[in-house]
């Protein structure tokens, strides 16, 4: 950039693009300080290298913008995974199934792996057909990424969200705001109720009670 730049002539870029042409780089350089601008080398690798006009301050400052927008809209492939037996009983399925269900919907992968033992390894189709049960029973969170496939003493299948991560975070975010101000109102409500009923109350009921008065009045003292 600018006085680093040591060859005898560069190819001109203008700073809105347009071509200038081979010039001396003492010329370019001469142009850049007369457009209050920097001289900087695009490429190069070129014969002559290519050089541009431009406010290399502001160009450094809006990639870093772009960089740091990028990264805020980037979102982050999470997979979880949930291990079944194939003989799982009803209890412990619906367990997982919950498991399963919660990751789908905070826009996560599931890989759902089916670990056999023993005489199980010999009855793939168990594992297969509770693969599908599950597919089915989360159908409308989640879809079949990868089929089932079976993997040395297991069988894996990945099941995708329907929802991207940042819908899915946008809807909770939404449903946490909206639980809080139903608290919010609850509480003014109940506020609200107990003034008015302060208010309705006369001066000798406002009044507290002495310790006299919670004696039975027939106990002569």
């Amino acid at each position: 950039m600018n006085d680093r730049i040591r060859v005898a002539e560069v190819r001109l870029v203008g700073p809105n693009g347009e071509t200038v042409g081979i010039v001396p780089t003492a010329d370019a350089l001469r142009l850049a300080q007369e457009a209050d601008l920097d001289l900087v080398e695009v490429a190069p690798m070129a014969r002559p290298p290519v050089c541009k006009l431009m406010d290399y301050g502001k160009f450094k400052y809006e990639n870093a913008q772009k960089a740091r927008e990028a990264r805020r809209n980037q979102t982050n492939v999470i997979i979880k995974e949930m291990k079944l037996r194939p003989k799982i009983d009803a209890h412990d399925y619906e367990t997982k199934k919950g498991h399963v269900v919660r990751f789908l919907k905070a826009g996560d992968k599931v890989k759902i792996t089916i670990m056999f033992r023993g005489r199980e390894q010999h009855r793939p189709e168990l594992g297969f057909r509770l693969l599908q049960r599950l597919a089915e029973d989360v159908d409308d969170l989640g879809f079949v990424e990868s089929s089932p496939k079976q993997d040395g003493r297991n069988m894996v299948m990945v099941l995708g969200p329907h929802k991207k991560k940042a819908e899915a975070k946008a809807e909770v975010k939404a449903a946490k705001t909206a639980r809080a101000a139903e608290r919010a109102a609850d509480e003014a409500e109940e506020k609200a109720e107990r003034t008015a009923a302060n208010a309705t109350r006369t001066p000798n009921e406002a009044k507290k009670r002495g310790p006299s008065e919670n004696l039975d009045p027939d106990v002569d003292l």
